[in-house]
């Protein structure tokens, strides 16, 4: 028996690729034969970590076992069902649509494209991984009625130890306040409403802090220009966006960071939330999605959009010493939940409860 992971892109870095490669490494240790198939593979990745599906789909066996990681539209979600073996399916979410409307045509009718394709498989899946509550509720809603289990997604957290940027930690570790979001650029991560909470912060609060976006814009230049636009609309100074960046240097912003700030409105689960909550930084969320799932009862939760109101909840993390320190502590608490070891086992458990059910 083999299991097959199947996946339409493996990317360097983002959630999915983690996921996929650190399971991969899991099975392995658990003793299963496994390997990664995926449309597209980045070049970025230690040779022979996965295999180009371009150059043919695998020849498959009853006995074998389909792991497939969902996350947008692909043909993928169509050509599944013609292998007749058991299979798997890790939902990683889709974001809807109509964020993408204006900003990139493409994403918005593959979002389309990646929901349609969610609803094909509904019938066609033996048995679901959901990486947050709110993803088992979204494939419920999908039509999905095969055993579903909620798995966080497998973080290294070692990889974090490594050393971070020497030259973003001298230039950001001064008398300044570092907010922080860490996220593509994207319409759904709503980054113009953080944008509109640190203007009113900066403007009558703190003069001396400093807003840095940790992420990409490739395929949202539309959107990042307006946000561009609108830092300068507002008049504010130290706002950065970092672009791509290397690994070390994600590491320094979040070493320098004194407040994570998060005003999304889709997350399927929100890997940087955990990674704040490792750097012990205090997380502020809008509630929204999957956020309150991942943070589970940690972090600083806010119900409201209004910039004056964020920007007195920010102040308030930053001034009180002792809800700081109460706020890290329950993110601490958290961060056990999520701990290699006890999801790999969770995992473990999960696949081999499977694994031993007689195929239907």
């Amino acid at each position: 028996m083999r299991i097959i992971q199947f996946l339409p892109t493996l990317a360097f870095g983002d959630a999915v690729g983690n996921d996929t490669v650190a399971l991969q490494n899991a099975m392995r240790e658990l003793g299963y034969e496994t390997t990664i198939y995926a449309e597209a593979v980045d070049q970025r990745l230690p040779k022979g970590t996965a295999s180009d599906l371009c150059a043919g789909m695998p020849e498959l066996h009853s006995d074998d076992v389909i792991l497939y990681h969902m996350s947008t539209g692909s043909k993928l979600n169509y050509a599944l069902e013609k292998y007749a073996c058991r299979k798997m399916m890790i939902y990683h979410n889709i974001t809807p649509p109509h964020f993408f409307h204006g900003y990139n045509a493409q994403a918005e009718a593959n979002a389309r494209y990646g929901l349609e394709g969610l609803k094909h498989l509904a019938d066609k899946i033996d048995f679901c991984f959901a990486d947050s509550d709110f993803n088992k509720s979204d494939l419920r809603k999908a039509g999905f009625t095969c055993p579903v289990e909620v798995r966080p997604i497998l973080i290294p957290f070692a990889d974090y130890e490594k050393k971070p940027d020497a030259h973003i930690m001298k230039k950001y570790t001064d008398d300044y306040q570092n907010i922080i979001f860490v996220g593509r650029i994207a319409p759904n991560k709503k980054q113009q409403d953080i944008i509109s909470a640190f203007a009113f912060y900066q403007k009558y609060i703190n003069p001396k802090s400093r807003l840095i976006f940790v992420g990409n814009w490739g395929g949202m230049e539309k959107y990042y220009d307006r946000l561009v636009r609108y830092v300068h609309a507002l008049e504010l100074n130290n706002v950065i966006f970092t672009g791509h960046i290397k690994f070390p240097e994600i590491l320094a912003y979040y070493r320098i960071a004194d407040l994570f700030l998060c005003m999304s409105e889709h997350e399927g689960f929100c890997v940087p939330l955990v990674e704040a909550m490792f750097f012990q930084v205090p997380v502020l969320a809008y509630s929204s999605c999957a956020i309150p799932w991942t943070l589970g009862g940690s972090g600083f939760l806010t119900d409201s959009k209004d910039p004056a109101e964020t920007a007195f909840l920010m102040h308030r993390i930053l001034s009180d010493t002792e809800l700081r320190n109460k706020i890290i502590q329950n993110q601490n608490e958290r961060l056990q939940d999520f701990q290699y070891k006890k999801i790999k086992d969770l995992f473990a458990h999960q696949l081999t409860g499977f694994l031993q059910e007689k195929p239907t």
